[in-house]
């Protein structure tokens, strides 16, 4: 694969990172789209989703370059480079930095929580989907040894230098899985948007989907820096997964309490 798209003189746009910031820019566009769906304010959408992406790019610059600091300091132009690694770590420490900074500047505008988090299901699908074919191409986040006949080969010394791929070995494209899998949930819960019954029951159906998204496709993927629990029948992804799973679930049956409580009431 490519972990490369193209050089710049001495700087190289790295596939991964061109690749999320096209995601990026998709997301944003549909979360303009998405706002006016819920009747949201989409001036302040768009502001939420830049804060929330600045925070998350921050963090995960930060941590990367605290990690890799040895090779950044043979290679200084990586530091300007769009991105260069995908690595469960720098996805966790980005969502909760992104998480926090969105909800803080969404408090401090009165924006509704539910129907925020409505508007940015879909567009958070469509980013990480993008962000998987990206993966993809940089040999990011690869899957295990296979023999089927759509694995994929990386031979470029890159993907073993920046993301630790082995090389000259078929392996599973599981961010392609990922890939496709995102794809369609952002579908799934864009068309459920306007037939929505209660605010938040789209949100609560991302975070469903979304968990069994990654906790399906880590099965293919290999556990290689990913962590593990009971003795290496999870890993790290997986255990945010029933989490996320957890988390719909909860969010879906919270929001039909009420109107529960109402009927019998109203006997």
């Amino acid at each position: 694969m490519y972990p490369v798209l193209f050089h710049i003189g001495a700087f190289v746009i790295p596939s991964y990172g061109a690749l999320s910031a096209l995601g990026v820019v998709l997301a944003l566009f549909l979360a303009q789209r998405t706002a006016r769906m819920t009747q949201l304010n989409a001036a302040q959408v768009w502001n939420l989703c830049v804060i929330a992406l600045f925070a998350a790019l921050v963090a995960q610059r930060l941590l990367l370059i605290a990690v890799n600091w040895s090779e950044l300091r043979r290679h200084p132009a990586w530091m300007l480079a769009v991105a260069m690694i995908h690595h469960p770590l720098l996805a966790g420490a980005g969502a909760l930095a992104g998480v926090a900074s969105a909800a803080a500047y969404a408090r401090r505008q009165r924006m509704p929580m539910a129907a925020t988090a409505d508007a940015l299901a879909a567009p958070l699908a469509l980013g990480l989907a993008l962000e998987q074919c990206g993966a993809l191409l940089a040999g990011s986040g690869y899957g295990t040894e296979t023999s089927v006949r759509w694995a994929v080969t990386y031979t470029n010394p890159l993907a073993a230098r920046w993301s630790g791929t082995p090389l000259g070995i078929p392996l599973h494209p599981v961010q392609a899985y990922a890939a496709i899998a995102f794809l369609t949930l952002a579908l799934l819960v864009l068309v459920w948007l306007p037939a929505r019954r209660r605010l938040g029951d789209v949100a609560g159906l991302w975070l469903m989907g979304a968990g069994v998204a990654i906790f399906m496709t880590e099965l293919a993927r290999d556990n290689a820096g990913r962590g593990s629990l009971l003795s290496g029948a999870v890993d790290g992804p997986q255990i945010a997964a029933v989490l996320f799973v957890l988390a719909g679930a909860f969010v879906l049956m919270e929001r039909k309490r009420p109107n529960a409580e109402n009927e019998a009431k109203h006997g």
